[in-house]
């Protein structure tokens, strides 16, 4: 029994220590898991048949039927009276040549695959925001409880120093009511923050399937810069490349073809076609035969007039056209607008985690010249707890930046129809595990 507690050290000495997932790993979970993918995936998995029945209208179509009756047969005729069976067998088979219909509809059939294809796609820039908002939500809370918990440290040795000035006279009771004070709502703030982080834990484990664990955060220092080029640019690549966009682009064409489809309602249909027939126990008067037909030929037909329908469905496609039109003009315009505020939210974040770093490279000096200025009287310790306080909002506010920037640049990817997994891979490498980042 002695040698149980030295076994379960040296088992969790020797147990492979749990990796700390990035970015990627993380992506890669929730492919396997989130269930929005996965009906994205068979959604696609759907839409590739579309081609297959779109073509099966231009090819031969085979049949084959059967019959077996008993009949019965009275009449006024002598010896017309009579009972028997008959059965009989049908081989039939037609070739369109000529179905202008489905020769339009096999033609919108290959752009419904191409629009599942974009729609997969877009499942999956939607996997990767989703992804590394979850990511960095968990990370924003996790650096906010390191923050309250450091700040609470500091005012927890600020007011015990305030109890022991005041105990020996030498500071007012208002120092150690205000330093309780400033305790008091950091635990609230504490308290606050932990139930924020584990919502953001059961959002991430809701995109994987698991408890998240230990995640790679962001290391210092990385650099970030503004994007190349003018909005202007980032704008039109966002018209032309934008998935949304392509995806209204494509149902515009089909709009199109619809029209071109529903007008073929006028056009002549030519088949080619052929059969083989059996049928036995035919009745001629007195006599049951047994015949045999073979046939083959071509088969016209002129549509005349089926009461309106045709015009009708005619002016119904070039409604639906319209409205594709207008569908793909404003997906256009959403995604330039879309480019727009990424790429201005990516410039504008990395001058603001610049500005940021200079703040906080400004509080620790502030913070620096206030412990100095404690030194020799003419601070107060309060002041000090005031200056750390800021060197804290200072850290707590540049991380927030640095994950909104990081989220944007994804973001104005998404608009412009680039976005992919390698991305987050180059993400990866401003991310370490966390005893490294810090």
């Amino acid at each position: 029994m002695q040698l149980k507690p030295l076994f379960l050290a040296l088992t969790l000495a020797l147990a492979p220590a749990a990796h700390a997932a990035n970015l990627s790993d993380v992506y890669r979970d929730a492919q396997a898991y989130d269930a929005q993918y996965a009906a994205a995936r068979a959604a696609y998995q759907a839409g590739q048949e579309k081609s297959v029945q779109g073509r099966a209208g231009l090819l031969p179509q085979v049949n084959l039927s059967g019959n077996v009756r008993y009949n019965e047969i009275e009449s006024s005729l002598p010896g017309g009276d009579a009972d028997y069976d008959s059965n009989g067998a049908a081989l039939t088979a037609s070739q369109p040549l000529f179905r202008m219909q489905n020769i339009v509809q096999y033609a919108q059939s290959k752009n419904q695959v191409k629009i599942a294809e974009m729609q997969f796609k877009v499942a999956e820039q939607d996997l990767i925001l989703r992804v590394a908002q979850a990511y960095f939500d968990v990370l924003q809370s996790q650096d906010n409880i390191a923050f309250i918990n450091a700040q609470k440290a500091a005012i927890t040795e600020q007011l015990a120093a305030a109890k022991r000035n005041f105990e020996v006279g030498t500071a007012t009771i208002t120092d150690t009511h205000e330093a309780q004070a400033r305790y008091d709502l950091a635990v609230a703030q504490e308290i606050a923050e932990q139930n924020s982080l584990n919502i953001r834990l059961r959002a991430l484990e809701k995109l994987v399937g698991k408890p998240a664990g230990a995640l790679d955060a962001l290391a210092e220092p990385a650099q970030f810069k503004a994007e190349s080029g003018n909005i202007d640019e980032w704008a039109n690549r966002a018209a032309d490349g934008n998935l949304q966009a392509e995806i209204q682009r494509l149902s515009k064409a089909i709009a199109d073809q619809e029209v071109e489809r529903n007008r073929a309602g006028h056009y002549p249909t030519l088949d080619a076609v052929a059969g083989y027939t059996i049928n036995n126990g035919q009745n001629f008067g007195t006599t049951q035969v047994d015949t045999k037909t073979a046939s083959v030929g071509l088969e016209l037909n002129l549509p005349i007039y089926q009461g309106g329908l045709t015009n009708s469905r005619v002016r119904e496609a070039v409604a639906n056209q319209e409205k594709a039109r207008q569908d793909l003009e404003n997906a256009t315009r959403e995604a330039s607008l879309q480019a727009r505020q990424a790429w201005l939210n990516v410039n504008s974040g990395a001058a603001r985690v610049r500005a940021l770093e200079q703040a906080l490279t400004s509080t620790r000096a502030q913070l620096d010249s206030t412990k100095l200025g404690l030194d020799v009287g003419v601070r107060t310790s309060l002041d000090v707890l005031d200056a750390e306080q800021q060197v804290l909002s200072a850290r707590r506010d540049l991380a927030g930046a640095r994950y909104a920037y990081l989220l944007s640049g994804l973001s104005l990817k998404a608009a412009i129809g680039t976005l992919s997994p390698a991305d987050l891979t180059e993400i990866d490498q401003y991310l370490k595990p966390a005893a490294a980042a810090e």
